[in-house]
């Protein structure tokens, strides 16, 4: 899920190495724990349980990861862009029910970006086990995520240089470690038959429950399509190829490894039993750095996926920093530090990889449906035949389904914790959503045309105190002839505040990408101007620097004179001087909501404290700002009145 390459469309050979260090971190280390899931959850090792569970594996990543995610929902592309949020934007009829379905699969995704990092850097250091019985894997785990997470305030310009040549030779790991085990067991493929995933299916005992333990192959198949924007669509079509292959011969070497170690099975780890023994610490160090790259990619999938969410008005605004010039790299401390504290909760917590299987897959299992829904919506939008839409809907929904039930059998035994953390994320976005339409639904609107005339004749009122000569607003209005009625409020009322030119700046926040375009109204010349700033979900919102930018282009068309207006400052060709005015809304006391809108604005209210203000969201100059507060006017009969009497 990545940042720290951006718009790497073209196929080369470079473009293909950087793609294995973005996208495949989390699936690509996968073989470390699958396996050893599989054994240690059947009941009789035999066999059907090998090659049975092989057979799942290959046809749960050709069917789900291939099919699903890499042959159709890569082609649900968002001017480029891909991902959860990124298909929500794609889908312009946005009901409550659709932005439930989007909270819902974002959520859960966030949650597995704290349990994939957990059981991927554990499961690497467990295979230090063979060579060393006594060795501290949680210190050193802690100790690793220590490292990391401090170190992501810094960026990955560097060091991510390195991710895609470390994940070809950890593929390459893969397969050589797989052929040589084939070459003493190729009766092993025989697996790939479909004939025994429906035997295991059927016949082994509580197979269908093992299906948990079979999806934790193809966890990460989301991030292909989260990646979409960083590496395009042919790079990750090319790759996946052979990162498959790769992941097929290991799956299948260590098949062969387990027919001939029946009665070790559930006592070793799988992967590193294949290793040669000689091999077994540079090993454990390869594995480890894909390990360190899984987490890294889900680290700053998660910072994506909030600053994707903050844009589309889906999460508070928080503090979102850049650490590089690298196009598109973020790094948002607050997301880095709750997800450390997670990260390091559950490896004290679980303390080994092997009880850490019971949390993951039920979170991932949960987008992937979602992603499914919304991908529905997307492909009617598209006009795909009916007949062929509901049958890719029930397969996906069938076999996702299926998992959702397989994984939901782990719930007490680890899943608990997945659900409660997207829980947590899900709360906070369903408050700030919801909440924020409630807040607009009393946004009333006013014509501004209507309103010039008094804007004008208070501007030449030399009776009220000139305030600035250059007044800001921030307007929600979509409409060039419209202004929100608290503005005037503010400007009429509050307190008049007279100023030579007004200014009033639109977001429009669009459901593109990368849009970074502007255009200028001169309602009344000199007097009332209103900017509108055409903006991608994926643009930073410096408010502050593109309006300089604007005047800039406004002095330089000649069409505003940037000098000040007081003749003493204009003799020396001093700048004007610019004032913005925050309005905060507030839904006064004494009007009672029904009690879901009551219990939902008190969430608003509550999530709004870990946000960042306004101000600071759209990077204005705090000096040069006032913050006031404006009531939320509520027209509704009374029906009492107080009666006067005379004393």
């Amino acid at each position: 899920m990545e940042k720290i390459h951006s718009g790497i469309k073209k196929v080369t050979f470079a473009g293909l190495i950087i793609t294995l260090g973005i996208v495949y971190g989390d699936i690509g280390t996968s073989p470390l724990y699958v396996m050893n899931a599989i054994m240690k959850g059947g009941i009789e090792i035999n066999e059907l349980l090998i090659y049975g569970g092989l057979s799942c594996i290959f046809w749960t990543l050709t069917l789900q990861t291939t099919f699903k995610y890499v042959i159709i929902t890569l082609q649900a592309d968002n001017h480029g862009e891909g991902g959860i949020f990124a298909l929500f934007a794609l889908v312009r009829r946005k009901t409550n029910l659709i932005a439930l379905i989007t909270m819902l699969g974002g959520s859960a995704l966030l949650a597995d970006g704290v349990i994939t990092p957990a059981i991927t850097v554990t499961s690497a250091i467990e295979g230090l086990n063979l060579q060393f019985s006594n060795i501290p894997v949680v210190p050193i785990v802690l100790t690793i995520f220590l490292l990391l997470f401090f170190f992501q305030q810094f960026g990955t310009g560097l060091i991510g240089k390195i991710f895609g040549p470390v994940m070809f030779i950890w593929f390459l790991l893969l397969a050589v470690l797989g052929i040589g085990q084939l070459t003493h067991g190729i009766s092993i493929l025989a697996a790939l038959n479909p004939y025994y995933a429906y035997k295991f299916l059927t016949v082994y005992p509580q197979a269908v429950i093992l299906l948990g333990a079979v999806f934790l192959a193809t966890t990460g198949a989301e991030a292909l399509y989260s990646d979409l924007g960083h590496c395009g669509i042919k790079n990750i079509r090319i790759t996946w190829v052979f990162v498959k292959i790769s992941l097929i011969l290991n799956y299948l070497g260590q098949g062969a490894w387990l027919l001939d170690h029946l009665a070790d099975a559930k006592k070793v780890n799988v992967f590193y039993s294949i290793m040669p023994h000689w091999f077994l610490i540079p090993g454990v160090l390869i594995a480890t750095a894909a390990a360190v790259i899984a987490s890294q990619a889900l680290i700053s999938g998660s910072y994506t996926l909030i600053s994707e969410a903050i844009t589309l008005n889906i999460w508070p605004r928080i503090k979102v920093l850049y650490p590089t010039v690298v196009k598109g790299q973020v790094y948002i401390p607050f997301v880095n530090w709750l997800l450390w504290i997670a990260c390091s909760f559950v490896v004290v917590y679980f303390r080994e990889s092997s009880n850490m299987e019971a949390a993951y897959g039920l979170s991932i299992t949960i987008t992937m449906i979602m992603t499914t829904l919304l991908l529905s919506v997307y492909l009617s939008k598209r006009k795909l035949n009916v007949v062929l839409r509901f049958l890719l809907l029930a397969i996906f929904l069938t076999i996702e389904g299926t998992f959702l039930y397989a994984n939901l059998h782990k719930f007490m035994d680890g899943g608990w914790l997945t659900i409660l953390l997207a829980s947590f994320f899900f709360i906070v976005m369903y408050g700030w959503y919801f909440g924020r339409k409630i807040k607009n639904k009393f946004i009333t609107f006013t014509s501004l045309k209507k309103e010039t005339d008094v804007i004008y004749e208070l501007s030449m009122d030399y009776n009220v105190p000139k305030i600035a000569t250059n007044l800001v607003y921030i307007t929600k209005a979509n409409h060039l002839d419209q202004i929100e009625s608290k503005i005037m409020y503010s400007i009429f009322n509050k307190h008049p505040k007279r100023a030579n030119t007004y200014w009033f700046l639109h977001i429009d926040s669009l459901d593109t990408p990368d849009t970074f375009e502007y255009t200028v109204h001169h309602i009344v010349p000199g007097v009332v101007i209103k900017v509108e700033f055409h903006l991608g979900f994926k643009v930073e919102r410096r408010i502050n620097v593109y309006f300089k930018q604007v005047l800039e282009d406004l002095e330089k068309s000649h069409e505003i004179s940037m000098v000040s207006h007081y003749k003493s400052l204009k003799r020396h060709s001093i700048p004007a001087d610019f004032l913005f005015v925050n309005l905060d809304r507030v839904l006064v006391n004494d009007y009672k909501l029904p009690p879901l809108k009551r219990f939902t604005m008190g969430l608003h209210n509550l999530i709004r404290r870990i946000g960042i203000t306004d101000v600071k969201a759209l990077g204005l100059d705090t000096s040069n700002v006032i913050e006031e507060k404006i009531p939320i006017v509520i027209a509704r009969e009374e029906k009492k009145r107080i009666k006067r009497i005379q004393r």
